[in-house]
């Protein structure tokens, strides 16, 4: 069974809340559920922290041991040199994901320090981005 974690970072904890026109009203662990139970052949997981380091730590270990991360690191996606790194230093694949489409919001999160070393980049498909990226571990 493939072992894959969904990271999320800053503000996704108040999915269902927050700009419901942008990010839906579902709540992340509301759908998570629905994907744990659509996909039962994958041992899925989630984390989600405010904290840079606790991103990077958690990165670190999983990320030689893990088939897949789907990593979602909001607004530090544009700024965190550190998790792009990280990103780059572990062995684990990583596919980045964004519920909105980046490119149609502010130019600066038109930059990502997590893309150049991702297996993947997916966004603008709303919480199916989360899915797609999963698809692509299986």
């Amino acid at each position: 069974m493939k072992k894959i974690l969904i990271i999320n970072g800053p503000n996704l904890n108040l999915l269902g809340k927050r700009e419901p026109a942008i990010y839906g009203s579902l709540t992340f662990t509301e759908f998570f559920e629905t994907v744990k139970a659509k996909y039962t052949e994958v041992d899925l997981s989630y984390f989600q922290s405010n904290v840079e380091g606790e991103i990077i730590d958690k990165m670190h270990e999983v990320g030689f041991s893990f088939d897949g991360i789907v990593l979602n690191a909001a607004a530090y996606t544009h700024t965190s040199v550190a998790i792009g790194d990280a990103v780059k230093a572990i062995e684990t694949p990583v596919v980045e994901v964004h519920i909105s489409n980046t490119f149609a919001r502010e130019e600066f999160r038109h930059q990502s320090y997590i893309s150049p070393n991702a297996k993947g980049v997916i966004l603008g498909f709303g919480l199916q981005s989360y899915e797609l990226a999963i698809k692509s571990f299986i």
